[in-house]
């Protein structure tokens, strides 16, 4: 049986011990074919989400992609808030010419912001290519394996990652050689 986890939270947030939640279709899926998963409470439109364990996230992308999951949708970023870990989410979607309304699945893993690495996913969806860029830059969480990992939206020299809530606006910016 696919393994449960307790949450009051938004589903953004990490789980904590106070209501059940029950595994979905493809929690309990990976769960019987045994990859490790923690079902998070579905979002607002009922869209299914699964906590995945940074080590575990190419060998359960891989098996999602062989399940029919061929579209990486989006890929992304957020942080939970100063001293509190950063997310990278994977929303995956079924695509295929005779469905009326594609199955989703959003995968999250939870990062320490201290060190916060996880492997890439660019080998099995080459459209995680600027995404995990963006979120490299933004959020500043390395994606192990990427191809070219480098800023997409600050400039190269830039320190610090603007999108962390802890982050500490410079009061300038001195452009060199721009003219």
């Amino acid at each position: 049986m696919a393994e449960e986890t307790h949450s009051d939270k938004p589903a953004g947030e990490a789980p904590e011990a106070s209501a059940i939640v029950q595994a979905g279709k493809i929690s309990s899926w990976l769960t019987e074919n045994g990859f490790e998963n923690t079902a998070l409470e579905a979002d607002h439109l009922g869209v299914e989400l699964i906590k995945v364990e940074p080590e575990f996230l190419i060998p359960i992308a891989t098996a999602l992609y062989a399940y029919g999951f061929n579209y990486l949708q989006c890929q992304g970023a957020y942080d939970l808030g100063p001293g509190k870990e950063l997310v990278s989410f994977y929303h995956l979607i079924k695509v295929s010419d005779d469905a009326d309304r594609p199955e989703e699945v959003r995968l999250k893993v939870f990062l320490p912001r201290d060190n916060p690495r996880v492997p890439s996913v660019y080998w099995i969806w080459k459209g995680a290519d600027w995404q995990e860029r963006e979120s490299y830059d933004m959020y500043g969480i390395v994606y192990e394996g990427h191809p070219n990992l480098k800023r997409i939206l600050m400039p190269e020299d830039w320190v610090g990652w603007p999108l962390r809530k802890d982050y500490v606006s410079p009061d300038f910016y001195e452009l060199q050689d721009a003219y």
